[in-house]
């Protein structure tokens, strides 16, 4: 790699870099899309490497990162000896001494990898992938995750952790507890690569980890073009994977996971509960293990209790059976996870499916179809009772799913601010309920990081 220094307002470099490792080729065509303006994917491709050069960042606004740095530009050239980056402007604190840091480089390769192979074997249009059929997204899922070297044949150990990027000091800190003590169970950590939650599991393991000489612990961060941007991955994160929509990114927790720690989090950490309980509660899941604990520390107990009356409100009784609340102590969460992780390995055993790719449960089309959160497809949500629970739990997560958009994607910010807040219908009961709940985020600060929360939607009964 070869850098030089840059003018610009913050300190930038521009630098020349040859990955090695798993990104040592592609092909013209896949060189031609990334560099091609026309179809926007150029402009993906400079945002989400911005997104990782500026790894760690505290801002969850889209836009920070490209107001800060406007002048930054990427081009990925292909050369008879293999591959060249060119960055120009790009961001100084990913560079020591000219030299860019190699966790930072490892992410920047990975986003070129994922946007490229996505670009070719998801385009419908290129003789791609069928992504009109259940088991063609399945596939897909598979091969972006396999295409990442994600999917290790190995014995059942990857937890899952959800939760928001804006908690509080004691909830980050009861987050590394809880990753700590899976670290010393020689449990790996995959989470949504960002900061707050997504971050304090991964740096407690790494501690665990060393403690118990785990020379190849595992931090798998699983993100989507439309959030890297405004949740840059933390430094922690050592296999990073880009998904091409929430779909399929929520989709890749639940195949490569073998069990789901949810800590207090927003709408973003409520619409991935609903997205897995509306899975777990379908007839064809019923005998599929896959441990769900809700945690948090004392504090955040009424958190998890106006949780737990949403859902048996909108669920009903039978989604408390898929999860278990403990409050306060996170030995006991990380010896009831490794308790279940073995349940999960043994139904595998019986069931002849892999360790590293769970294809046995049943994910129905309704959860893998993109959902563009439209003023108009938002109004449209079919949010009342007598629904059965797995569908109702489909439509509940695309609200939440489309306040994460309203929240923090450009996309959605931009249609807030073109024609006013979503509004959200459906029974009174069930909307009050909602309302309180998103209230109740607001007033916690669990929508933004920083400066004051405009809502972006409207419930109306």
């Amino acid at each position: 790699m070869s850098a030089t220094a840059a003018p610009s307002r913050l300190p930038t470099v521009n630098a020349r870099i040859y990955p090695r490792g798993g990104l040592d080729v592609l092909s013209r065509d896949e060189v031609a899309r990334l560099r091609d303006v026309s179809t926007g994917m150029h402009d993906l491709l400079r945002r989400c490497a911005l997104a990782v050069l500026t790894s760690g960042s505290t801002s969850d606004d889209p836009r920070a990162a490209q107001e800060l740095y406007p002048d930054f530009d990427i081009q990925v050239e292909q050369q008879d000896r293999g591959l060249r980056i060119d960055l120009r402007n790009a961001p100084g604190m990913a560079f020591v001494d000219g030299e860019i840091i190699r966790g930072v480089a490892e992410l920047l390769f990975a986003v070129v990898r994922d946007l490229a192979y996505t670009a070719i074997e998801l385009d419908g249009r290129a003789g791609g992938r069928d992504l009109s059929t259940s088991a063609g997204i399945t596939d897909a899922v598979f091969d972006l995750l396999r295409n990442a070297r994600v999917l290790q044949p190995a014995d059942p150990n990857l937890v899952v952790c959800w939760g928001g990027h804006s908690i509080n000091r004691d909830e980050y800190m009861y987050t590394k507890e809880v990753g700590y003590q899976l670290g010393l169970r020689a449990l790996d950590i995959c989470t949504g690569c960002g900061p707050g939650a997504m971050k304090g599991p991964m740096k407690g393991a790494t501690i665990a980890h060393a403690k118990q000489r785990v020379r190849r612990g595992r931090y798998v961060g699983v993100t989507e073009p439309g959030i890297i941007a405004a949740e840059s991955p933390n430094p922690i994160v050592n296999h990073l994977v880009i998904m091409p929509d929430i779909e399929k990114r929520l989709e890749a927790f639940v195949r490569i996971g073998h069990g789901i720690i949810v800590f207090p989090g927003g709408v973003g950490t409520a619409e991935e509960i609903l997205y897995l309980l509306g899975i777990l509660l379908r007839e064809e899941n019923a005998g599929v293990p896959f441990p769900l604990i809700l945690t948090g520390p004392s504090a955040s107990a009424p958190y998890f209790e106006q949780i737990d009356k949403f859902l048996r409100l909108t669920l009903g009784e039978a989604a408390t059976s898929r999860y278990e609340i403990i409050i306060g102590d996170p030995p006991t969460v990380a010896r009831r996870m490794a308790a279940g992780i073995r349940k999960v390995r043994e139904h595998r055993l019986a069931q002849r499916d892999s360790f590293f790719f769970n294809w046995s449960i049943d994910i129905p089309l309704a959860f893998q179809q993109p959902f563009v959160p439209s003023h108009e497809a938002m109004a449209a949500l079919d949010l009342h009772h007598g629904r059965k629970p797995h569908e109702l739990a489909a439509d509940l997560r695309r609200a939440f799913s489309g306040i994460v958009a309203g929240n923090v994607k450009e996309d959605g910010m931009r249609r807030i601010e073109a024609h006013g807040p979503f509004e959200i219908h459906g029974d009174p009961d069930m909307m009050q309920s909602l309302d309180a709940l998103l209230r109740a985020f607001v007033e916690q600060r669990r929508m933004k990081i920083a400066g004051e929360y405009k809502p972006c939607y409207r419930v109306v009964a």
